[in-house]
């Protein structure tokens, strides 16, 4: 890959790891709800689950999908399902952290799992692979995978993190709720496009 290639594409990961879109908005709602510390393993389970994604992408799935059109059908409606649930249970959320010590954010697990229903995920994973790495070599998969997965962490922990101070600034549930409808919104919004 050439230097000019690589820019390129650092421009491509960076501009997609921070826009909003589902991953960034669940980010910052725990980080609102839990704080930054019990909000890692939902970092982490993003930042490595969107990079195994990239990777299964480049090295043979993502011609599953070329050869299944159907198939890309189907997960995008259920993507879209769990979305708009998602969303519905981010608006029903009306309080905060400290009033529920013995409510947890997503696991690394359950964080990882979900890039394979976050439609914004699957775009992003297979555009790198077919504007970036065309040839799915073992070689440029890998290096699509590790570059965008360095260019997205720092991303996404800014999400994570303006949540956390956010919550400093919601002292009363009514703000808080309103908050939530928001986000609630935002999440619908960012289903939008794979709809139409």
């Amino acid at each position: 890959m050439t230097i000019e290639l690589l820019s390129a594409f650092a421009l491509f990961a960076f501009v997609s790891s921070i826009s909003p879109g589902p991953n960034n908005l669940i980010l910052l709602s725990s980080g609102i709800a839990y704080g930054t510390k019990r909000s890692l393993s939902l970092l982490f389970g993003i930042n490595i689950g969107f990079m195994a994604m990239i990777l299964a992408i480049g090295l043979g799935i993502g011609e599953l999908f070329a050869t299944s059109p159907n198939l890309y059908t189907w997960l995008k409606w259920i993507s879209t399902i769990y979305l708009l649930y998602l969303a519905y249970k981010v608006a029903r959320s009306s309080t905060i952290q400290t009033q529920q010590p013995h409510k947890a954010p997503m696991t690394f697990t359950q964080a990882a799992l979900f890039q394979w229903v976050n439609p914004k995920a699957w775009s992003m994973a297979l555009s790198a692979i077919a504007v970036y790495a065309p040839s799915t070599s073992m070689e440029s998969t890998v290096l699509i995978a590790a570059v965008f997965a360095a260019i997205n962490l720092p991303c996404i922990l800014s999400w994570l993190l303006a949540g956390d101070k956010l919550s400093e600034l919601l002292n009363d549930e009514k703000s808080v709720q309103y908050l939530n409808y928001f986000l609630a919104l935002l999440l619908v919004v960012s289903v939008l496009p794979t709809i139409f």
